[in-house]
Parts: C-alpha cells; structure tokens; sequence
C-alpha cells in the first residue's frame, strides 16, 4: 500500500507517545542492557505474554528523571506474527524483505564466507526467533528491576520460551572493541522534537522512520494492514557482529611505521578518531576537546571542504554509512537510519596482538520505515560496493567482508595510498529482521481472537 500523505496526523506532529521508545530515544550513555529471544509455541500464550508486557512497554522520549531512563521494547519477527496467529491477509502486506527475513537475504547484504547463515550462533536464522525483547538504561538497578518484570511476564507464560540472552554494555573506556567512540549521530526527525546532532542537517521526514507519515518522497511508506497495526510502526534489523580486534590491531601495525601513523591510518579507516572527533575538523590529530563538544563533534558535511576526500577518504566507514551531503548518485536522505549500536564480551588489553579467544563484538539494531531502501540498500551498496565513491571493487574497510583481498583508497598528496590485502575485521554472528509495533499494534496483537 502507498498511500497519500492525509492520513497522517493533521498538524504532522509524530504521536509520539504511541512509537515505542526503543525507536526514537537515543541510547544512553553510559548504558546496560540485554537481548532477550522468545518463541512462541502457542499463540493464546504468545498473546498472553503481549498483554503482560504492554505495561512495562515505555513509548515516547526521556524525561527529565533519570530514574525514568529506563525502557523495554518488544519487537516482532514475520515468523513471530504468524505465530501469534495474524490473519494472513495482514501477513501478506509486510514487505517482502521482512516476510523472508534477513537470513534469505544474506548475500546481497555480503553476509557470506564467516558470515554466511550457516554459521550464525542459534537461533539465528532457524525461524524460531519470534519476539526480540530489549531493555537498555543507564542505573543499573533501574535496568535490573525492568529486567525483573520482563522476566516474570514470560516465566510465567507457559507455551512461551527463552531461547537466547545477550548482555550488552558499554565498557570502561565508553568506546566499542575497536577503540572507538560511537553513538555520535542521530538523525534530526521531523515532527519528533528531538534534536538531531548535526546543526547542518535539515530535518528528515518522519516517514522515513515511523511509519503512518509522509517520507522523503511525499507519501506515506508502504504500511501493513490493518492500519492500527502498522501506525507508528518501524522495522528494526537486529544483528550480532563480532569483531576481530588482534587482526584490526596487526593489520595497522603492519602498514604504519609509527604508533602516530598507526593512529592515522585506523581513522581514515574509520572516519572518527578513538575520542570521536571526526577528521572532517580534526584531519592531523585528535581532538578530545572537540569530541565533548555536542554542538561541534557531530557539526560537518563533507562537499564543501572535503569533496575529494583528503580529510574523511570516501571509503571511510563514517562516509560510507553516512555520507551526508557527498557528491554521490542519489539522496543519501532516502538512506538514513536510526543506529543503536551497543557493545558485549570483554575488551582486548590495549596493546595485545594475539586474539585470545573471547567473544566480542556488538549487537546492533538500525531502525527505518524502509529494510530495503535504507538498511539493505546501505549493507548491500555503500558497504559491500564501492562505486558510488568511484573507487570499483573496495568495500567498507571495517564493515566490509573481505576475506583477505580487501582493498582501500585514501586520498593523499601528492600520490593517494592504496592498502591491500585487508582481513574481514567484523563477522556477522546473526541477524533478524522485526516489527516494532506501536504501543496501540500492541495492544491489537495481544487481543487477537482465532
């Protein structure tokens, strides 16, 4: 369905209150938090389980108490929808990508070689994933009584059951595995009241977040049916990515001859340095002063001072994922997504080169109206393909697949630099693609009658 615009709300405010918090509210910092997988054997039970978790279900933005900081979402799987005993009539108006889900897609996405759903930890990819549950806060005594409550709600539940947990936190240093600062953009959304972190950017349409407002292209995004289902809705792509971080750590240290060329060469990789501060400003050093800044750190777009990329190369994992207003084919606002990146298993010691076995990595979920025109498109084109920024062949250095063939391009003067060889320093554990209903869809599921 395509509707017009209308039917959105007469003065285009988003009612926020009625979009789960886990879609709009920017993850915390510092933050705690857990993934918890459900499959529904039963649909009365699956139901049952809803209405016990609609109450601890927050909708909105944060308020000014930090006690409230604080939320679990509930999300769906296709497989999940059918379990609770959906019409098929409903089932049908999802858009293909979610009916198949993101283990059918996985190589267009480039999740292939390690990544390949063969090898995805269960239960990813088997189906039996129906209800992705999440609760992430700042106190971790708050987290801890809303994990209690959720806890209550599905043991007490018979027919359902947990078939995977994952705690995620931010570690000591605030930065990912890698040793970077991340969690820094959020898109600026129309009608939300929610700053954006970029001055320069000019608002996003809502529909390209929530579904049931007009997007990008002046329509509402195609929406499932019935419309109390699918109002104030959005797709959320959930996926467990390891990271390879004695490789990330040899493969600088091979290619520089210093610890200050080291550092160099892991932010043009990156796009950021370890504090966060962009190399769009900071294109020779790192700039602590400047990455705590909230009204500089995220405060740059790249035509104007940086089209070729001499600062930020065109290949870096920021400009790649993200590539603002850069001379690309497209708009790259029709790409935009909201990221909820967060962090599990223990970090390397710092100077350690030799992995030692542990699993660690992030758990990510990337928001948006559109699976295919925004999450899809951006793993399928701008990580794993590298035309758009005329370099042929290269994919994202950090995200990419490479399988030890990899390449990039960074810019420089007089003659640009060209490595080679580059590792896959990411591997996808799994994935899901799920439904984020609005508190009213909620309610709608939960009261579902055969």
């Amino acid at each position: 369905m395509n509707a017009t615009a209308s039917s959105s709300t007469a003065d285009g405010r988003v009612e926020i209150d009625d979009v789960q918090s886990g879609a709009l509210r920017p993850r915390p910092v510092p933050y705690e938090g857990q993934f918890i997988f459900l499959r529904v054997d039963d649909r009365r039970a699956g139901r049952a389980l809803l209405r016990r978790l609609i109450p601890l279900t927050s909708g909105g933005l944060p308020g000014a108490d930090r006690r409230q900081d604080a939320w679990v979402a509930v999300a769906i799987t296709y497989q999940g929808l059918r379990a609770l005993g959906v019409p098929q009539e409903s089932l049908d108006s999802f858009p293909r990508a979610f009916r198949e889900g993101m283990a059918a897609r996985a190589e267009m996405i480039g999740d292939v070689g390690e990544s390949a759903p063969a090898r995805w930890e269960t239960p990813f990819g088997t189906g039996d994933v129906h209800i992705a549950l999440s609760a992430l806060s700042s106190d971790t005594a708050q987290l801890d009584k809303e994990l209690e409550r959720a806890r209550v709600a599905y043991e007490d539940t018979p027919g359902v059951r947990v078939i995977w947990q994952q705690e995620v936190r931010q570690l000591p240093t605030g930065r990912t595995t890698f040793g970077f600062r991340d969690g820094i953009s959020h898109p600026n959304i129309e009608g939300v009241g929610l700053p954006g972190s970029n001055p320069q950017e000019t608002p996003i349409k809502a529909g390209e977040f929530i579904l049931g407002y007009p997007d990008e292209t002046g329509s509402l995004p195609p929406m499932p049916s019935p419309d109390v289902l699918g109002r104030n809705g959005t797709y959320v792509a959930v996926r467990k990515v390891h990271t390879n971080v004695a490789a990330w750590r040899r493969y600088l240290r091979a290619n520089s001859s210093s610890a200050e060329e080291e550092a160099l060469l892991a932010a043009k990789m990156v796009g950021r340095w370890p504090s966060g501060a962009p190399l769009a400003l900071s294109p020779e050093h790192d700039d602590p002063e400047l990455a705590a800044d909230p009204d500089r750190v995220n405060n740059f777009l790249y035509r104007e001072n940086d089209d070729r990329g001499y600062r930020c190369p065109a290949g870096a994992h920021i400009r790649r994922t993200n590539p603002r207003d850069s001379t690309i084919i497209g708009d790259a606002r029709m790409h935009r997504l909201i990221r909820r990146g967060t962090t599990y298993g223990p970090p390397l010691p710092e100077g350690v080169l030799e992995d030692d076995g542990a699993d660690r990595g992030l758990v990510g979920a990337f928001i948006g109206a559109h699976l295919e025109r925004q999450f899809e498109f951006i793993k399928a084109e701008w990580v794993n393909d590298g035309n758009f920024i005329g370099y042929p062949g290269e994919k994202d250095p950090v995200a990419g697949h490479h399988g030890g063939t990899g390449s990039v391009t960074i810019p420089e003067k007089p003659v640009r630099r060209r490595l080679r060889n580059l590792p896959s320093f990411v591997v996808t554990r799994g994935g899901e693609y799920c439904f984020l209903p609005g508190l009213r869809a909620l309610r709608w599921l939960a009261e579902l009658e055969d």
